[in-house]
């Protein structure tokens, strides 16, 4: 099923993206946050816990104090020099109060340079081999076609998502998704060891990606096909999740460039700033990000806000390749989310959703299910997850995440995860081929609705382009949500780089970024 669509919109469209970017990444390249510093002692062998169970990394930049916007690297690494101590051993020297910062300056910055640089290589060369070992294991333990089925786990139990993993996974699962506790986006810092407590959710931490991928792990051997793992990188501690995710082999992280700013009330600039360098990471893992379009569904009316989800991919498209994501680990957002009782939805959700096929063809596109239209009829809502089934497979998305019957009821049962599994087995088995038998109408429906999406998309980029990306944030052109450039959690976070500021990370991992 292929649409006659507008080329030159298109290339507008990416255009107009670039202009959107540019300003941005230029204010990207003269600012850091305490994430990023902390990712880059994460990155050095950094992890643990100190007084009151903050962890070592916040204590660590904390005690750096205004010597924060020559960065954490050079300072760290003529402390090394002059002790003669391992990164974890003068963490905890600092973080303890015995050591300060200001002891070592007089250290050549070429020498802790040097130093620095020996263990931002050694860090690459363990992310490396990684990436290596999931290449490895797919080509041993290949995954059905897709669209990718995926269901999450959300218990708050690390141990009990374990099981429930496994579970969904026996079930015909492809992918699972660990929901984070309800608000640790929040939190500006993570959370140590092994959680059995959450709301809403288990917490995003370096043990419990380790006690899930070792599960996933295990599974995918009895069932002759890799099971792949996602979480969270969204929030106060993108970079440094992505740091964890990257060392613990996840495969997918929720990271999208607005959507922290749109739901969380994150700020802008922070998010910005963070999303980037997690983003290079990201990049360099081999992990593929999920982009937040469909959230902007949940809180505007879908076919309104079909331009804007439209627009944001093209900006998620753009942050994403300025840093070194190849096409195909950009999982660009949807969900079938029109209102079941508009006629005609059906056909605008396939025009949606063969739209971005057609736009992004080498991206693997996360297709999200129906939530806000669903009620406690689940015999009904079993049917509209069918019909989103359908959607999916005619129009070849790359990531599909289950819709519940019982979605609006409560949290799902493994009974429930079973039944939605099997609905979209059977849907994508006996229609696997079905949008490749069909032709569009020229001037029907489906292809006038897309017609007027990319119009739609191309103008609002356009708008967007002449006011800059922040100001338009800020006056509700997302989502009809608005969040100022300065307010938000988490913008004392953010400072300006000194003229000596050195990251790097950002030397060795900026060539990738040119590369793609």
């Amino acid at each position: 099923m292929k649409l006659r669509i507008e080329e030159q919109a298109v290339e507008r469209c990416r255009e107009l993206a670039h202009r959107i970017a540019t300003p941005v990444s230029d204010f990207i390249a003269g600012h850091s946050t305490v994430s990023v510093e902390r990712s880059v002692l994460r990155l050095f062998g950094v992890d643990g816990v100190g007084a009151d169970d903050a962890p070592l990394v916040n204590l660590v930049v904390d005690a750096l104090g205004p010597q924060r916007a020559g960065g954490i690297a050079t300072l760290f690494c003529a402390a090394l020099a002059e002790t003669g101590l391992e990164p974890q051993a003068l963490a905890e020297e600092v973080a303890a109060g015995r050591l300060a910062f200001g002891a070592f300056q007089n250290v050549p910055s070429e020498v802790a340079r040097a130093i620095a640089r020996s263990h931002a290589h050694r860090a690459l060369t363990k992310i490396s081999q990684v990436r290596a070992g999931r290449a490895q294991r797919l080509a041993r333990l290949p995954q059905k076609p897709p669209p990718l089925l995926y269901v999450i786990v959300a218990s708050g139990n690390i141990y009990e998502d374990r099981t429930a993993a496994v579970a969904a996974a026996e079930a015909g699962a492809q992918i699972v998704a660990v929901i984070r506790s309800t608000g640790q986006s929040l939190l500006d810092f993570v959370p140590y060891g092994a959680t059995t407590e959450g709301f809403g959710g288990t917490y995003a931490t370096q043990e419990n990606f380790r006690v899930m991928r070792e599960a996933l792990d295990e599974i995918s051997e009895r069932l002759g096909r890799y099971v792949m793992l996602t979480n969270y990188a969204s929030g106060l501690c993108m970079p440094e999740i992505a740091v964890m995710a990257a060392f613990e082999r996840l495969d997918m992280l929720l990271n999208d460039s607005m959507y922290g700013i749109l739901f969380r009330d994150i700020n802008p600039k922070r998010t910005f700033v963070d999303q980037h360098f997690s983003r290079m990471l990201n990049a360099y893992a081999g992990i593929v990000i999920n982009t937040g379009e469909d959230n902007y569904l949940t809180t505007a009316d879908a076919v309104e806000q079909a331009p804007a989800v439209l627009a944001s991919q093209f900006i998620n498209e753009e942050f994403a390749h300025r840093a070194g994501l190849a096409d195909e680990q950009i999982g660009l957002g949807d969900a079938y989310e029109i209102d079941p009782d508009l006629e005609d939805g059906f056909l605008y959700q396939l025009a949606q959703a063969q739209l971005a096929r057609q736009i992004f063809p080498r991206a693997p596109l996360k297709y999200m299910p129906p939530t806000k239209h669903m009620t406690g009829d689940i015999f009904k809502g079993h049917l509209i997850d069918a019909l989103f089934n359908l959607t999916s497979v005619m129009t070849h998305q790359g990531i599909h995440l289950c819709g519940m019957l019982t979605e609006a009821i409560h949290t799902p049962f493994l009974g429930d995860r079973a039944l939605s599994l099997e609905n979209a087995r059977y849907i994508m088995g006996t229609a696997r081929h079905l949008g490749d038998d069909l032709e569009c109408k020229p001037g029907g429906i489906i292809e006038t609705r897309a017609g007027a999406v990319l119009a739609s998309a191309q103008s609002l980029l356009g708008r967007v382009a002449d006011r800059g990306l922040l100001t338009a944030i800020e006056d509700g052109v997302f989502a009809d949500i608005s969040r100022p450039p300065d307010g938000g959690r988490g913008f004392e976070g953010v400072f300006a780089r000194a003229a000596d500021y050195w990251n790097p990370f950002e030397d060795l991992l900026v060539p990738q970024a040119v590369a793609r």
